[in-house]
């Protein structure tokens, strides 16, 4: 399994901690609606709706991200496969054929 890299990690611990705070100002805010505060309320929701937006901004920059870093990883892979078979046209051709082969048998099994 391979290990995930330092901004993967990051992004993961920062996700995290903007969770915590939303959890937190929303645990705040349950408590607040026991006292019959009205100031108290307004200023919890206010706070738990900021920490709402600011956590929404951040999945979506974050999904993103990972999107755009996905597209490039497959893109380099497909670079590399390409450049594999212009390097070793007929190791391709043959892996190309056997794997032709093995589809046919399985198909004519049938």
């Amino acid at each position: 399994m391979a290990s995930r890299s330092p901004h993967t990690q990051e992004t993961t611990r920062q996700l995290k901690e903007d969770l915590n705070h939303l959890s937190r100002t929303i645990e705040e805010l349950v408590s607040a609606t026991a006292d019959d505060s009205r100031s108290n309320i307004k200023e919890l929701r206010e706070r738990a709706e900021k920490r709402l937006k600011e956590t929404r901004e951040r999945l979506e920059a974050r999904g993103e991200r990972i999107y755009d870093e996905t597209r490039e990883a497959l893109h380099d892979h497909a670079d590399i496969c390409d450049r594999y078979v212009h390097e070793n046209p007929w190791t391709s051709i043959g892996i190309g054929a056997a794997v032709g082969v093995v589809i046919g048998m399985l198909i004519g099994r049938r």
